[in-house]
């Protein structure tokens, strides 16, 4: 399946981009119709959309990345070690995991804006737990409820992207693809830059506290700037409850065994697999499946990006969590300094992602990324305790270069790829394999810090990375589908 962008008689007539969002009845009668918002340019996507789009999709990957400087001060707080802190990483990678598909289902069935709002909604409220939490598992329990609540906001963005390319007859907006891009890869390396600030100003919960301005700014934006949906009528039928509950069932069973892959936790892969393997049987009878295993097995290309996503951000997940613990622990830098030491990282990966946006080039970026991840992990093998700064700072310049090509890569080749009318689930399921891979992250990061983190473990865990990032790069080449991505002559976005 190419992706071609075409409207599909079974979606759901929405407004988007001319909907009236000063509260009128959308047929001229309403009491301040004289007062709408002019409607945006035919071919030109409506840019009220970018704020919240971005505001509202970049809340995981600044939570997901702050909580990395945090996790030495709230074991300290505590008095537990990394093997039990690391579940702050977990829990919101196994709750997100789970949530970005079914809500972007949702998103596919009822439109994006009153999942947005929930979902940010859900937010503040995680921040406020969070910043009161007494206890490491009602910490834990915070950061499940953050996971969720960040599931909305990009399948939502997505949605409105595929919206306004129709509308405008863009064959792919690569200006504001590049944009979620961006400023998600963005936010994601300068989280830990942001936390250590946040921590060394407020303590560790402010990292949990600053959620809650940013909830609201989400709110605010989403009710004022998002168009509203005609409601439309869906039989119950068409809600996959079983097939939601089973994909649920198997992911969950899956992740706590890669959290804790120990010989008596034997009974976890034998569920996964149980539940998964009815799972499948369920999607394949169902007449609305939750996942449509049918047209998904048969689309070999997008099914290769989503393992693509698994390898690259299992490294670099790896090098935010374990690299900034060893900071901290094995170079011996404070909270805020290890997040500084991050900053170039940050620079390299928003300039690369700057100049190349535009240029869809996906076979290309991707071999060049993962070639350079490399050489990324290969840096790790040459530090140490008396590293100089030069050096640490080095490893985050090389490993920005990677982070601003895969994920935009990735992202496009799904746009185009993916069946326009389950775009936002099958992009949910494409942060799902993110996350999967941020899960085997976190888990490699406990394996190889079991007490502390010191060198011999980061040595170790670098090598981990390198097989990673081997087998990436050996993938790209062999993709003959890749070739046929190549970019279409389109309208700016």
């Amino acid at each position: 399946m190419t992706g071609r962008l075409a409207r599909t008689p079974g979606d759901p007539q929405h407004t988007t981009g001319t909907a009236d969002t000063t509260g009128s009845t959308g047929d001229g009668s309403g009491p301040r119709a004289g007062r709408r918002t002019a409607r945006p340019a035919p071919d030109a996507f409506d840019r009220r959309l970018i704020a919240p789009m971005i505001l509202g999709s970049v809340l995981n990957p600044i939570n997901s990345s702050m909580i990395a400087v945090a996790l030495v001060p709230i074991g300290t707080a505590f008095g537990t070690p990394p093997a039990r802190t690391v579940w702050l990483v977990s829990a919101l990678y196994l709750a997100t995991a789970v949530g970005q598909p079914v809500v972007g289902r949702l998103v596919d069935m009822y439109g994006p804006r009153r999942l947005y709002l929930v979902g940010t909604a859900l937010v503040g409220v995680a921040g406020l737990l969070g910043a009161l939490a007494p206890t490491l598992g009602a910490l834990i329990g915070a950061r499940v409820l953050l996971g969720l609540g960040t599931s909305a906001a990009y399948p939502a963005a997505m949605q409105l992207t595929r919206r306004e390319a129709e509308r405008t007859g863009q064959d792919s907006p690569t200006g504001v693809l590049t944009a979620l891009a961006v400023a998600n890869q963005t936010v994601a390396v300068v989280g830990p830059a942001l936390g250590g600030l946040l921590i060394a100003g407020g303590g560790w919960r402010a990292v949990f506290t600053v959620n809650i301005p940013l909830s609201a700014a989400c709110l605010v934006l989403g009710a004022l700037r998002l168009p509203r949906e005609r409601r439309t009528a869906h039989p119950r039928g068409d809600l996959d409850l079983p097939g939601m509950v089973l994909f649920a069932g198997t992911l969950v069973s899956l992740m706590l065994f890669l959290m804790a892959p120990r010989a008596d936790h034997w009974y976890l892969p034998l569920l996964a697999a149980a539940t998964g393997a009815a799972f499948a049987v369920r999607e394949l009878r169902a007449q609305q499946p939750f996942v449509d295993l049918r047209v998904l097995g048969g689309n070999v290309p997008l099914l290769a990006t989503y393992v693509r996503q698994l390898l690259g951000y299992t490294t670099s997940y790896a090098f935010m969590y374990g690299y900034t613990q060893w900071l901290e622990e094995g170079r011996g830098l404070s909270a805020s300094t290890a997040g500084l030491v991050l900053l170039p990282l940050s620079a390299a990966a928003l300039t690369v992602s700057v100049l190349t946006g535009r240029r869809e080039a996906v076979r290309a970026k991707l071999v060049v990324g993962a070639a350079v991840q490399v050489a990324a992990c290969a840096v790790l093998l040459l530090v140490g305790s008396g590293s100089p700064v030069w050096l640490l700072l080095a490893a985050g310049v090389v490993m920005g270069v990677p982070q601003g090509l895969i994920g935009l890569a990735n992202q496009n080749a799904l746009f185009r790829q993916a069946d326009p009318a389950r775009i936002a689930s099958v992009a949910g399921l494409l942060r799902t394999f993110m996350y999967l891979g941020a899960l085997g992250a976190s888990a490699a990061t406990a394996g190889f810090f079991p007490h502390r983190a010191d060198t011999a473990g980061l040595h170790g865990l670098a090598l981990f990375m390198i097989a990673g990032s081997v087998l990436l790069l050996a993938s790209a080449p062999a993709d003959r589908s890749l070739a046929q991505l190549a970019p279409r002559k389109t309208r700016k976005a």
